[in-house]
This record gives C-alpha cells, sequence and structure tokens, in this order.
C-alpha cells in the first residue's frame, strides 16, 4: 500500500487539528475529567456540523462514504488533542454495527440521528466474571441471559465497564440467547433504550478519568424483539467486525498521542539548560528519543496497513491482531520513554500534560482486547497459514555441484585463507601419494 495521505485525507488532517488546538486545549481535558458527563453536548454538536459523526456510514444516511483509512487520520489528531466524547462508542462500535448488520428500518431510524449529533450510543460487551478470566472480548465472555417472552425478551444480568453508557440515549447490548455448540453462534444483539424500566447505570472510578465508564445492571429488562440487531444468534460477527475498527481507532489515538509527546520530548531536550548544556547533548536523553521515535513510527506503519486493509475489504484478523498488539505495547513504552527525558516534572499531574496521555494510554492499551489477547488472535491466524509445499517435477540438479569455499574479500583475511587452502590441498596430495 502507498502510506502517504491522499490531498483529501491532509486537508482532514488539517482541519482537525486547527480545530482541536483551539476548542480542545489542555485545560478543557482537564475540565472534562472532572465533569460527570465526560464530554461537551456543545462541541458535539460541532464536529457533528464538521461531518466527523458521519466520516464512514453513506451519504443516504447523512454521511460523507468516507472510509476507515480516513477515520484514522481523524483518529489520529483526537489521540494527539486527547480529545473527549462518546465517538468511539456512537459511531464506531454501535454505528458500525447497526450500518452493517441492521435492517433497513433500523438504518434508516439511527444512522441519521448518529450523523446529525442527536443520538449517543453504548456498547455494553464486558461483565464481571469475563473481565477477570481473559474472556472479556471473546465471545465466551458473554453469559448475560436474554429470554424470550412472546414478542420480547427479557434481558438480566450485568455488564462492566461499558463506556459512556451515563449519557448513552441507546445501548447495544450483547446476550446469550443460546447455549451449546460454538459461543459465537448464540450471541444476539439489542438495541436497548438507556431509560428502560430495570436499568441501572454507575459511574465508576477509572484510571483515565475523561473516559467514563460505568457498571449497567438489567434487572428483568423487557425488549421489544424487532430491537434486535441483525440475526438471532447471530450477532457475534457484526460485533467483531466493528470491533476490528474500533481496535485500529484505537491504535491512531496512540499514535497521535505518542507523536505529540515526542515533540514535546524533542523540544524538551534542545531547550531544557543543564550545567549551561542542553540536556540533549546527552546520548542517554538521544536514545529514548530516537527510540520513542521508532515505537511511534512502527505503531504508525501497522496501524495504517490494517486500516487500509479494513477498507478495502481484505482479509485483516492478522493485520489488526499485529497492529492492536504492537501498538498497545509500543505506546506503553513511548509514554515511559517521554517521561525519562522530562523526569521529575513530567510526572506532576498538575504541572505537565504527559500523566495525562500516560493514564489514557493504559485505557487504549486494555479496551478492545489486551496484547495478550491480540498475540493470541496473531498466533491463532499464524497456524492457518499454508505450509509450503515441496516442488513437484524432476530435480534440476541446482544443488548437486559441490560447495566452494568461501574466500573473503577483506585482504589479510583474503590472505589467510587462500593460505589455508593451499596447505590442505598440500596434505590431500600427500595423502594420495601414499595410497
Amino acid at each position: 500500500m502507498d502510506f502517504s495521505l491522499s490531498e483529501e485525507q491532509e486537508m482532514l488532517k488539517t482541519m482537525a487539528r486547527d480545530f482541536l488546538e483551539k476548542e480542545c486545549p489542555e485545560s478543557f481535558i482537564r475540565d472534562m475529567e472532572e465533569d460527570d458527563d465526560g464530554y461537551s453536548p456543545e462541541l458535539w454538536k460541532k464536529i457533528a456540523d464538521l461531518g466527523w459523526l458521519g466520516l464512514i456510514y453513506p451519504e443516504q444516511y447523512g454521511g460523507t462514504a468516507g472510509n476507515l483509512l480516513d477515520m484514522a487520520v481523524l483518529y489520529e489528531e483526537m489521540g494527539r488533542a486527547m480529545f473527549p466524547s462518546p465517538h468511539l462508542s456512537t459511531v464506531v462500535l454501535c454505528g458500525l454495527t447497526i450500518l452493517n448488520a441492521g435492517s433497513e428500518e433500523q438504518k434508516a431510524d439511527l444512522l441519521p440521528g448518529i450523523v446529525n449529533g442527536d443520538l449517543i450510543l453504548s456498547m455494553a460487551l464486558t461483565e464481571p466474571e469475563s473481565s477477570w478470566d481473559g474472556k472479556a472480548w471473546a465471545p465466551e465472555g458473554v453469559t448475560v441471559k436474554a429470554t424470550p417472552d412472546g414478542d420480547n425478551y427479557i434481558i438480566d444480568g450485568v455488564k462492566l465497564f461499558v463506556h459512556d453508557a451515563h449519557v448513552a440515549d441507546y445501548l447495544l447490548v450483547a446476550t446469550r440467547t443460546k447455549d451449546g455448540g460454538k459461543p459465537e453462534n448464540g450471541i444476539t444483539l439489542f438495541l436497548v433504550d438507556a431509560r428502560s424500566p430495570g436499568i441501572t447505570c454507575t459511574l465508576l472510578k477509572t484510571v483515565s478519568g475523561d473516559n467514563k465508564q460505568s457498571e449497567v445492571v438489567f434487572s428483568k429488562v423487557k425488549v421489544p424483539g424487532k430491537n434486535i440487531i441483525g440475526k438471532l444468534n447471530g450477532g457475534w460477527a457484526p460485533l467483531w467486525k466493528a470491533m476490528q475498527a474500533g481496535s485500529v481507532m484505537l491504535c491512531a489515538e496512540m499514535i497521535g498521542a505518542g507523536q505529540h509527546a515526542l515533540e514535546l520530548a524533542v523540544d524538551y531536550a534542545k531547550t531544557r539548560i543543564q550545567f549551561d548544556l542542553p540536556i540533549g547533548i546527552n546520548q542517554f536523553v538521544q536514545e529514548h528519543v530516537v527510540q520513542l521515535l521508532c515505537d511511534v513510527d512502527g505503531s504508525r506503519w501497522v496501524t495504517y496497513l490494517a486500516a487500509w486493509r479494513l477498507s478495502e475489504g481484505l482479509p485483516s484478523d492478522l493485520d489488526v491482531a499485529i497492529a492492536k498488539a504492537w501498538t498497545s505495547d509500543a505506546h506503553e513504552r513511548a509514554c515511559w520513554r517521554a517521561h525519562q527525558v522530562f523526569a521529575g516534572v513530567g510526572s506532576t499531574e498538575a504541572m505537565h500534560v504527559m500523566p495525562l496521555y500516560t493514564r489514557r494510554g493504559n485505557l487504549a492499551q486494555f479496551y478492545l482486547g489486551d496484547t495478550d489477547f491480540h498475540l493470541e488472535k496473531v498466533a491463532d491466524e499464524l497456524e492457518k497459514l499454508k505450509s509450503p509445499e515441496r516442488p513437484k517435477g524432476k530435480p534440476l540438479g541446482l544443488w548437486d555441484k559441490p560447495e566452494e569455499d568461501p574466500v573473503p574479500i577483506w585482504e589479510p583475511w583474503r590472505e589467510r585463507a587462500l593460505a589455508i587452502q593451499g596447505r590442505r590441498e598440500e596434505k590431500r596430495k600427500l595423502k594420495a601419494r601414499k595410497k
């Protein structure tokens, strides 16, 4: 693929950076950490007017018919600015699931509301028990039951670490409607009104601060059967497809954050004077900056490759897993190295921006699957690769030629090698005469 951005993507990148530098300064980010909603409804409407909420939706639903590569460009700038919003939950995880699996009636009812900024959606997938046994993002982790009740279903159970549930109009809930067989074959998605009787949403105190997560308790919540998104017992495939897109967007966010951390570290290394000299003259500081650059750039290439393959509809399970596994660890290293350059001042919450990047990086690392989860996906995909087949037909004798002793090019080694060859040849002749 060509890693260079198109003219339209460059314009989107420039526009997004200018807008976020103006509307999303560090002071705003700190304010949103202390705000119960965790985002600004006014700013949400502004990005809707800019087309950010409909970037990847078809024009018939009010979108601009962009692709996931365009969205990755936007998310890199969001990550750079640490933009707090329910964009990932609403537009990517829930919106794409509805776009890929919903009926025409559901898409016509919901997607224009998302594009206009009138609706906020939240994905309710992870559960308490599965969150601790490594199955949080796997179909085996879905145990909350949805029991038929005439034309309705009754949902009963608990979902944990549900992002943006406290401000959502609707919850996209993954439920278990069939036991036995493959775990992914018994999952059904329901679109549930977040204000339905029997739903209790409790905000959790988290490390990241800005991204509000909740415990959502469903106590015999009645949902109409027409609210099923996709097919009965067939909800995992479209949900996983949206989660892959979300994983790539998280990677793009980490790239944007890492890139800004790199720029701040380089500037600090050049301008921080210690013993009458900038600290950047020290090789140890230079190494931190160089390794930071390697991690950011490496993450960018694997992430944009995965985004491109998703955009083109190509098989991308391996690429997405590689991107999320690598970028999660690389971003942790990048933040650590930036902290080493800034030293003590970079660890003071009130005086420096790096703790904000580090805490948000922790969230992005674990959301939608941590490194171990995605490395297992990489191993699974590698097992599917075909073993090389032995050539068929008559041997051509390419390997019948006896191996020749290599002679070094560098003159001192060459003279020694030739001398050794000469002595060996003399010994062979001597042995031949004795026989």
